[in-house]
């Protein structure tokens, strides 16, 4: 098949007015040529969205490890223009994550909708303080040896896990993940800046939903936030209009670049849902106004916001352009745990895992493997 688009976001520029050539499911090229037989779609193509930090979706949670709800979160995250994620678990009892992982690795293979590119342990090595919509019963200092069991009951899929890097043995344990090949991300966390800055000279490079769930920036203690600020780790941002202001997330694009932003969703199973009681975790969760609130407290639980939806928002608030915000959602993303060699970017030889979208930024068609799986 070839295709032509209004515009095709590559990973470094966007093209006006080609074609895109598509055989077996792979991208071939691209060419300003005009073929005899092609079909139109649309004003905008991009690469389909990765979303490395999101622990369910459509009503199923990864953590219940549940048969079958893989493949549900899988096929729904084709209508959020997702088409490549890490399933992601939270602090919990170490048989509840065990069951977790075993469940993926027997299922990730024949997942019929996004693709599984890895597993994100968002915990349990964090810090009481910060502890948000995950149980403190069940945090502890990192330990190497559940690492090593979560890789391999995984099938080796374990690429990125959090912690709080004020956590005893944190550099150690960071330096010999790294070594597994597990990225390590910073958060639920209460860190100096020092704490901060060492865990990433020792080897972290992601810092987890950014500003929520860490030490502030202070102007005598510039803490976690600061630390995200002034280094060179991505830094993930939840960019629906309640986990961080508008003018915050500018501020922190302003302070990194645009392209050590990771855009994700820490959706939680209420996504694509209606309003109502769920739960996350052992937590009951209220799911109203755009929001997925603990019943008891009020503290933001994860969210209910589709990454093709955060990047309409960056756009409409006019702190990133088209361009730049696709690079957030997919791109940078990829790159913050090392899949960015197979998904991530429209690139010839990658797999044709491609959106669609109008001018005002909404997803109108979304494709995998070079076929049409979701259409508005």
């Amino acid at each position: 098949m070839i295709y032509k688009a209004d515009y095709f976001i590559l990973e470094d520029s966007m093209l006006e007015d080609y074609f895109m050539e598509v055989e077996d499911g792979v991208i071939v090229g691209f060419s300003k040529n005009e073929p005899d037989e092609y079909e139109y779609l649309g004003e905008i193509v991009a690469p389909g969205l990765v979303d490395t930090h999101i622990h369910g979706y459509a009503g199923k949670d990864i953590m219940n490890a549940e048969e079958g709800a893989l493949n549900v979160i899988s096929k729904g995250l084709l209508e959020c223009g997702v088409t490549s994620f890490l399933p992601t678990t939270l602090t919990d009892s170490k048989e509840k994550t065990d069951a977790a992982l075993k469940q993926v690795a027997l299922e990730y293979k024949d997942v019929e909708g996004a693709k599984v590119r890895g597993i994100f342990l968002e915990g349990p090595f964090f810090t009481e303080k910060y502890k948000g919509a995950q149980n403190p019963a069940y945090m502890s200092d990192p330990k190497v040896d559940y690492l090593k069991e979560w890789i391999e009951i995984s099938d080796g899929l374990v690429n990125k896990i959090a912690i709080a890097p004020e956590r005893e043995g944190a550099s150690d344990f960071i330096k010999k993940a790294n070594a597994m090949g597990v990225r390590v991300a910073l958060g639920h966390s209460d860190a100096s800046f020092e704490q901060a800055v060492a865990a990433v000279d020792a080897g972290a490079n992601i810092f987890v939903h950014t500003y929520n769930g860490m030490s502030g920036l202070h102007h005598r203690e510039p803490g976690m936030v600061g630390a995200a600020m002034s280094t060179d780790a991505i830094s993930e941002l939840i960019c629906d209009g309640h986990h961080v202001n508008p003018n915050a997330a500018n501020i922190l694009m302003n302070a990194k670049g645009r392209d050590k932003i990771a855009l994700i969703t820490d959706c939680m199973s209420a996504g694509g849902m209606a309003d109502g009681d769920y739960m996350l975790g052992e937590f009951p969760v209220r799911v109203e106004g755009g929001t997925a609130r603990l019943k008891e407290g009020g503290s933001l639980a994860g969210s209910i916001l589709k990454l093709k939806e955060a990047v309409k928002n960056v756009v409409d608030w006019e702190i990133a352009d088209i361009f730049e915000a696709i690079q957030m959602a997919s791109l940078i993303p990829a790159k913050s745990v090392g899949i960015d060699n197979v998904c991530g970017k429209l690139h010839e030889g990658y797999s044709a895992d491609f959106i669609v979208l109008d001018y005002d930024k909404n997803l109108k068609k979304t494709f995998l493997n070079g076929k049409l799986v979701y259409s508005k």
